[in-house]
């Protein structure tokens, strides 16, 4: 009760402009990004309220549940993805992070990048960044050609924003993918490294490589 709801439209197409639309139109001290194939908890949204309930810049994000998909060879780059630092003990908001008024007006437009979730959570420190225990629902592309397309897109926006913006890498969590525990997943779950290393390796070959956005659906 009590919510505005618009839909912009614009001829423009692009996920930077809407983005940057929809700051403009925004009215309220915080902002949700919520990527269109998500699905948040029942509770996530209220429970990104008080994590963000602060007086400087402030970062929150729910806690990932990956979507099963039809693939198998998804299934298992999934399932070993899903098991990194990265995914497990930070803050990675791919598909839904928050953020309070104080921490949106440490930039203006929405830079010309291809990591703006990464740009997004860089930009606040360590410290300012928050999980909290709700849940949202996140599909990963179905299939190993898609995979390896969005692996190589997502390697190339990191690239990108740490030419454009290397101040914000210092930002970046220090949780690292030890040997030892790539080892512990390998023998819980060899096929899912089969796929991971797979996608990862196959990202660096030249003949596969292309151009354009790519999710899968």
């Amino acid at each position: 009760a009590g919510w505005d709801l618009r839909v912009i439209e614009t001829p423009r197409p692009g996920k930077l402009p809407a983005l940057n639309l929809g700051d403009g139109a925004a009215r309220g001290d915080l902002r949700v990004y919520l990527d269109a194939d998500v699905t948040v908890s029942p509770g996530l949204v209220a429970a990104l309220v008080p994590a963000l309930d602060r007086p400087g810049p402030a970062y929150a994000t729910g806690t990932p549940r990956i979507a099963r998909s039809p693939s198998a060879v998804t299934r298992a780059y999934a399932r070993f993805w899903a098991r990194l630092p990265f995914v497990t003990d930070g803050t990675p908001g791919f598909g839904c992070f928050a953020m309070n008024a104080a921490g949106r007006a440490q930039w203006q437009d929405w830079p010309d990048i291809i990591a703006d979730d990464m740009f997004a959570r860089l930009s606040f420190a360590p410290a300012n960044r928050h999980r909290v225990a709700e849940t949202y629902d996140w599909p990963p592309v179905d299939g190993f050609a898609n995979l390896v397309r969005v692996r190589r897109r997502q390697d190339a926006g990191v690239a990108q924003l740490a030419q454009s913006f290397p101040a914000l890498m210092a930002h970046e969590d220090k949780a690292r993918t030890s040997p030892g525990l790539i080892g512990r997943l390998a023998l819980r779950d060899p096929f899912g490294l089969a796929a991971y290393a797979g996608v990862v390796l196959a990202t660096r070959l030249p003949v596969l490589r292309g151009s354009g956005w790519v999710r899968g659906r």
